[in-house]
């Protein structure tokens, strides 16, 4: 496996598994806690979860960033010649490191829904009625964060595909146009 083809995998790999895993756990992780009886649990349960995650997001977002340096040096020729390529490589590059700060902040509002998880909670993003102002907040802002962070992260994806087809030569679609 070439260099490049192992740094596109990884990168497109690890774009795949912020993406796979923001989905799941606000379908999947949220939805199953909400149903625990124990109305504590289920912000202990879903913070759980999500902290078991975690080290691997954050090794999934080192390996994207570290996968698109070779890519970058790769392709810098193409970039430097090629109508839009840097364009997109910044706004690329600008979305996943703005999506990244939205799920670190995500992170860290979970950390303090963890910390107030004794008050209960309708389900993870759900507060009780006699929840605090503080978990309320924390709560309303990561049921918002929840479906924010895959749209980062599908952005980032389909930026890629698009990446993809830049590098795609032009005569392949002239001979399809011509059947």
């Amino acid at each position: 496996m070439s260099g490049n083809l192992f740094a596109r995998s990884v990168h497109d790999l690890t774009a795949a598994t912020w993406f796979g895993g923001s989905l799941m756990g606000a379908i999947g992780l949220n939805g199953a806690t909400a149903k625990a009886q124990n109305p504590a649990e289920r912000t202990r349960l879903s913070s759980l979860g999500w902290k078991k995650w975690a080290p691997v997001q954050t090794a999934a977002f080192a390996s994207h960033l570290m996968a698109g340096l070779p890519l970058m040096w790769e392709n810098k020729g193409r970039m430097a010649k090629q109508e839009g390529a840097t364009r997109l490589t910044v706004v690329k590059t600008a979305v996943t490191l703005l999506g990244a700060v939205v799920t670190l902040y995500a992170g860290i509002l979970g950390k303090k829904v963890e910390q107030l998880a004794g008050e209960g909670a309708e389900g993870a993003t759900e507060p009780a009625p006699t929840a605090s102002a503080e978990l309320k907040a924390a709560q309303k802002q990561l049921k918002a964060l929840q479906w924010t962070i895959p749209v980062f992260a599908g952005t980032v994806i389909v930026l890629g595909a698009k990446h993809g087809e830049m590098q795609r030569p032009k005569r392949i679609f002239e001979g399809l146009l011509k059947h």
